[in-house]
């Protein structure tokens, strides 16, 4: 069996991790991106304007991980999103349909009792006080 060749990804141009993770990683030809929340990748901070703004955010974070394995949203094959409210679900659907076109990933959603920096987020009362998006399991298959 022939050996996998696997890639650390990390790029600037996204939030870095908060923990003992990879913004992405490339196995062959296959990226894994790290859950994303609507992080302003020069400031660390959750942006504001409410969740609407935290998911595009969150998935722009995606795109340039995305990028930096040779990837765009047109080659992501599956998603899983993670909500702190599912009541938000249909105003993430209309944010998420403005970065694909044609035909849409095979997708999972969830709403979650917690996500990552929720702490940290709640004095900034210029935003929303949780963070509302995870999106994780980006999986894309790079053109080579």
């Amino acid at each position: 069996m022939a050996s996998s060749v696997k890639k650390v990804l990390s790029t600037e141009k996204a939030p870095q991790a908060i923990g003992p993770y990879s913004q992405g990683l490339l196995i062959d030809r296959t990226l894994y991106v790290s859950g994303q929340v609507g992080r302003d990748p020069a400031s660390g901070k959750l942006v504001s304007g409410g969740p609407a703004e935290e998911f595009k955010q969150a998935l722009v974070n995606v795109g340039e991980i995305l990028k930096a394995g040779g990837c765009d949203f047109s080659n992501v094959v599956k998603t899983t999103v993670l909500l702190a409210d599912i009541n938000d679900f249909n105003l993430f659907n209309d944010v998420y349909k403005q970065f694909f076109q044609g035909s849409f990933p095979a997708r999972a959603a969830y709403q979650v009792a917690a996500l990552p920096l929720e702490e940290e987020m709640k004095p900034n009362q210029a935003c929303s006080t949780r963070p509302v998006l995870c999106a994780t399991s980006f999986v894309c298959n790079p053109r080579k």
